[in-house]
């Protein structure tokens, strides 16, 4: 007996989709064989668990990972726009009913156009306004654009390097999110379809101001760029007092991960190793009462001193946006400063091994 005035979960009621309104969300996502630019939905479970969709509810997307056990996220599905298997994974592009065109790969949303921004600018802001004056910079993923999108709004900027290994991800990107893709428009950015572990090793000493990784989770093709290994040839590519900002997982889900991130970065980049984060609702995949959260990983090179906690290059009030062609919509100088603040419980973890 629920307490009163408490509304307990049993009592509430259950509205189950009739079998008609089943079929109908069905014929939505897989259409005939002229629907869906010629892409339909297989009907095989398995498959469909790769694609993560999901195959207990017609018409809606439905993550499910062993990165994140026990939870799931869904959005509903208006269209599959594109389904395809790339060298290295699953691509997929639909519309979705809320947040615009999503991209999914190996079942795992990247991004969604109602809130890439807060990942995009924030992975990119947040290393480039912590140093004066950024000239070279290099991305290691981030094959649909966005980050070179927002590097371009720093004028000092005067080459941009992008290492993607899955050329599917670019063409794309370059067909279903152009207001992403149009950073690869800046003729700043060198273009490199490849590994990006084999390019940072092959990069001269000192080359870069700046590298962000831009990447997925630590598995797959992306289980490299979060290994030691890896992060020392980040230390060597940049220049003294230079700083990297990679994707560094969700301190919800993952501190276990994020320990041996900063472990290791503290090892091997000798100026400051800091760790920040942020909220976008659909990416990171870890979903908390409809709350997405992301951390990154900032560590500089020994050399001139950074703080990254406080932003030295702002660009809060440029007016060049560059190919954006608008202004930022999430990163802002306190927002910068802010994302260094830590939950207890991370603090706790994160701290000691990053001091």
């Amino acid at each position: 007996m629920a307490e009163e005035g408490i509304i307990s979960g049993s009592e509430l009621p259950i509205k189950r989709p009739r079998e008609e309104e089943l079929e109908e969300m069905a014929m939505n996502i897989n259409g005939d064989n002229n629907d869906n630019n010629g892409v339909s939905l297989v009907n095989n479970e398995e498959q469909q668990a790769v694609n993560g969709l999901s195959a207990v509810i017609p018409g809606w997307f439905s993550e499910i990972s062993p990165m994140w056990p026990g939870e799931a996220h869904s959005l509903k599905v208006e269209k599959i726009l594109f389904q395809e298997k790339s060298k290295y994974q699953n691509v997929m592009v639909f519309q979705s009913s809320t947040y615009g065109k999503v991209l999914v790969l190996d079942g795992v949303i990247q991004l969604t156009e109602r809130d890439e921004c807060a990942y995009q600018e924030m992975i990119t802001h947040l290393p480039l306004c912590s140093i004066p004056n950024p000239k070279k910079v290099l991305v290691i993923g981030g094959g649909d654009g966005g980050v070179l999108r927002e590097i371009a709004r720093h004028s000092s900027v005067d080459q941009i390097d992008i290492c993607e290994i899955d050329e599917m991800v670019v063409t794309v990107s370059k067909e279903f999110f152009p207001e992403v893709d149009v950073g690869y428009d800046d003729p700043r950015v060198n273009l490199h379809i490849g590994d990006g572990v084999a390019f940072l090793k092959a990069a001269p000493e000192g080359t870069y101001d700046a590298v962000i990784v831009d990447s997925s989770d630590p598995i797959g093709p992306a289980q490299e760029l979060f290994e030691k290994p890896f992060f020392e040839s980040v230390a060597k590519a940049l220049r003294p007092g230079g700083v990297v900002c990679t994707q560094a997982e969700s301190i919800w889900l993952h501190m276990h991960i994020i320990e041996d991130i900063v472990s290791n970065c503290r090892q091997i980049f000798k100026g400051s190793v800091n760790y920040a984060w942020t909220t976008v609702p659909t990416y990171p995949r870890h979903v908390l009462i409809l709350s997405g959260v992301i951390g990154f990983m900032l560590c500089s090179t020994s050399g001139p001193e950074v703080d990254f906690k406080n932003p030295v290059n702002p660009i809060d009030n440029t007016k060049d946006h560059g190919n954006a062609k608008q202004p930022l919509k999430f990163y802002n100088s306190e927002i910068h400063s802010a994302a260094f603040c830590l939950p207890s419980f991370a603090k706790r973890v994160i701290e000691p091994k990053a001091n």
